[in-house]
């Protein structure tokens, strides 16, 4: 895919990989809306794309709210266009510290749910018809290793982007001669923010910095007929990309 005057809707982007995405796509052409709960840190990521000279613009919303949903899709489709590349990159951990599953309350293990699943899932409901009218568009959805592996503490999270890949998985069966394309990423442990909100002692050294994970990630946006759909990515094998 031409990223060349694409719409593409990036959410969790007012800061670490989700803000890098974000820049990256608009060097490439893209016209980007990016999307998150902090409408002041995004306009912070909106003002330095256009400082570069690309097109963006900022949309508050919180993708764990349903009623946020069509609203924020109607809002960036008035913006940018149809969108033709959705990057599902907003996340939760849940309760911090985080806690060992026998002591996660149902509450929190709803709500981790309700950002890392069902807003994907009704994001992806609410812009595939157009990307199908059109026999064209992508869909990406950020993982984790925690999505592959048991940690203790990383319950509620791990579960949500395990079921993330499934879902992304299930769309790519049922729209496999749409045109659309659906792909999950494993950016791999990074400098960021909620890295260091999930494990506050962990040493930063050898953490892959957010802004080169990004580049890998849009390398894919701009050629994901490389992968067949429903396929599962990691980032770290990308290095040509970085």
């Amino acid at each position: 895919m031409e990223l060349e005057g694409k719409a593409a809707l990036v959410t969790g982007a007012s800061r670490g990989l989700g803000a890098a995405v974000g820049v990256e796509l608009a060097r490439r052409g893209a016209r980007v809306v990016v999307a998150a709960r902090g409408a002041k840190a995004l306009d912070a990521v909106v003002a330095r794309i256009r400082r570069e000279g690309g097109e963006a613009h900022a949309l508050a919303a919180d993708v764990g709210e349903r009623e946020a949903i069509y609203p924020l899709v109607g809002a960036a489709t008035a913006l940018v266009g149809p969108i033709d590349v959705l990057v599902l990159n907003a996340s939760s951990l849940g309760a911090l510290p985080m806690p060992e599953l026998a002591d996660t309350e149902c509450e929190d293990f709803e709500h981790v749910l309700q950002v890392n699943l069902l807003g994907p899932f009704r994001l992806v409901k609410a812009v595939v018809g157009s990307m199908v009218v059109r026999g064209a568009g992508t869909v990406v959805g950020i993982s984790s290793d925690a999505a592959v592996n048991g940690y203790p503490r990383w319950g509620a999270y791990g579960v949500s982007k395990a079921a993330l890949d499934h879902l992304l998985r299930t769309w790519a069966a049922e729209l496999a001669e749409a045109g659309v394309r659906f792909l999950s990423v494993d950016p791999g442990e990074m400098d960021t923010q909620m890295h260091a909100d999930a494990m506050p002692d962990a040493s930063r050294e050898g953490l892959a910095d957010p802004e080169l994970v990004a580049r890998r990630i849009v390398s894919v946006l701009a050629a994901p007929e490389r992968w067949p759909s429903g396929a599962r990515i990691e980032a770290s094998s990308l290095e040509s990309a970085a």
